[in-house]
């Protein structure tokens, strides 16, 4: 049970509620649902009934209530609790569990790169005009990549005319736009250009560094960036991502491939991939690639914790099982979507590091 099988579940709660007439208010376009706050209850919780109060002229727990009882009892679902004002918090069925972490699993392994990528935008049309300036430029251009991800017609001009250099750092952009929606962000200090910011840091660092804070935050810039060690995020991905690969590679030497055969105890690695087709939707809607960054560096915590304590191949004597091939499985899933991730922010994901 991932949010988005929450959502369509709690949306479909909603239409219920209001085709039996126990509900009048609109049926929103889409129901949001995110995992559970620190000391919260359940695994994910939805505040839609606050959002429907007002409209349906109810109060917000009468309104969690009505859709508690049709939301109980289905697929993927265990338990139901309402807290504080009205908030639906969800515990998943752990009897389906196992199953929904191997479809996920095999999902991931089908989809590839676009594992997450979905419908969130279908049909809308964005045109993003920025100033001639280094972030705002990186920052539109991966915006229009998320959003063409949830399937958006995007595009993106400037409103003076490209930087050369931007080219090198994966920036694609038409001259002659208007004025930027991306104003409110904090622009590079006074004579960070992109050549020079390509000089100093290089095209993967430079990008990581302009998207990874919140566009109202100022970008961290210096040669912390270029650190070979996990308390560098950037490195940390893409050594999360490299070492997945080298197991795969390592795997082969002994005759080992990934298959999901039985389920592998990883809580927060299976939580962080579930999680990401709602990070890539919420990054493409707020238009906010930090938070695509940031879920990223979960998922690379969560691998190591993983591959620290179940590790994916074989040990000493220990011959090649199922747990193995399970493990690896489940470790190639992860730096798929690690991989996926960072094309998506215009950030290379080598095979080696």
């Amino acid at each position: 049970m991932t949010p988005a099988d929450l959502s369509r579940t709690v949306l479909h709660a909603v239409r219920r509620a209001v085709d039996e007439d126990v509900l009048r208010a609109p049926v929103p376009a889409r129901v949001r649902v995110e995992r559970t706050r620190p000391g919260g209850s359940g695994e994910y919780a939805c505040a839609v009934a606050l959002q429907l109060a007002g409209p349906a002229e109810l109060p917000a727990r009468e309104v969690a209530a009505l859709l508690r009882d049709r939301i109980a009892g289905a697929p993927g679902v265990g338990r139901v609790e309402i807290t504080g004002p009205g908030f639906l918090n969800f515990t998943p069925d752990a009897s389906t569990d196992g199953s929904a972490r191997s479809a996920r699993v095999r999902q991931v392994r089908e989809q590839g790169l676009r594992y997450g990528w979905g419908t969130e935008c279908a049909g809308e049309l964005h045109r993003f005009h920025h100033r001639r300036e280094v972030r705002a430029a990186v920052l539109a251009d991966t915006v229009t990549k998320l959003l063409r991800a949830q399937g958006a017609l995007a595009r993106t001009t400037c409103e003076e005319g490209p930087d050369p250099d931007w080219a090198r750092l994966g920036v694609t952009v038409d001259a002659h736009g208007r004025p930027s929606p991306f104003a409110e962000i904090r622009p590079v200090p006074a004579g960070a250009t992109a050549g020079e910011l390509l000089e100093r840091l290089g095209a993967d660092a430079a990008r990581w560094g302009l998207l990874r804070p919140a566009g109202h935050d100022r970008a961290a810039l210096g040669e912390e960036l270029l650190v070979q060690g996990e308390g560098n995020p950037l490195f940390l991905v893409r050594y999360a991502h490299a070492r997945a690969r080298a197991l795969t590679r390592h795997g082969a030497l002994l005759g080992l491939t990934g298959a999901y055969e039985q389920d592998v105890e990883a809580p927060p690695l299976h939580a962080a991939l579930a999680d990401h087709p709602g990070v890539l939707a919420g990054a493409a809607r707020h238009r906010a690639p930090d938070r695509l960054a940031r879920h990223l560096e979960t998922v690379a915590h969560a691998f190591f914790d993983f591959h620290d304590a179940c590790p994916p191949l074989p040990v000493g004597d220990e011959k090649p099982s199922a747990a193995h091939r399970s493990r690896l499985a489940l470790a190639e899933a992860a730096g798929t979507v690690l991989a996926g991730g960072l094309s998506l922010l215009g950030i290379s994901a080598p095979e080696h590091l």
